[in-house]
């Protein structure tokens, strides 16, 4: 069963606060009302889709834990979405989704996406997330930045 972002980051925030104050109640409801801090890169990878999904999968391997696949359908792409930590200490979930496709000329795109729950502190645990994972992606692809 596919999760939407909010569920998966209530349910990491949930956990969180029962670690931390004992009941995780309170909190997945609060997070379900908080703000979301998003930001989506999309970078040119000049590999072939299967070298690209491999190296890709490697850096987020070392980002985060991988949460459920979620389903894309065409064999063209491929979807992979993990939870890593973001904001101060790396406490604050983000959830990282990345669409990795075939483009013309044996090159590859990325589209990346990290989006994390915003308290009173504006942390922009999603942003900052996301930049940092397209430069480590860049770095172990060669990708050009085409926007983000």
């Amino acid at each position: 069963m596919d999760q939407s972002e909010d569920q998966i980051l209530a349910e990491q925030l949930a956990a969180l606060g029962a670690v931390g104050w004992g009941s995780g109640r309170l909190v997945r409801v609060v997070a379900k009302l908080m703000r979301k801090n998003v930001h989506e890169v999309d970078l040119l990878v000049p590999l072939p889709f299967d070298d690209a999904l491999k190296r890709v999968s490697g850096v987020l391997r070392r980002a985060g834990r991988a949460v459920e696949a979620v389903p894309v359908g065409s064999g063209e792409d491929e979807t992979i979405r993990v939870v890593a930590g973001g904001g101060v200490g790396g406490l604050n979930p983000v959830v990282v989704t990345v669409r990795v496709s075939k483009a013309d000329g044996g090159n590859s795109k990325v589209w990346l996406r990290a989006a994390a729950k915003e308290g009173l502190i504006r942390q922009r645990a999603g942003k900052k997330t996301a930049v940092r994972l397209a430069s480590q992606l860049g770095a172990a692809t060669g990708a050009d930045g085409a926007g983000g």
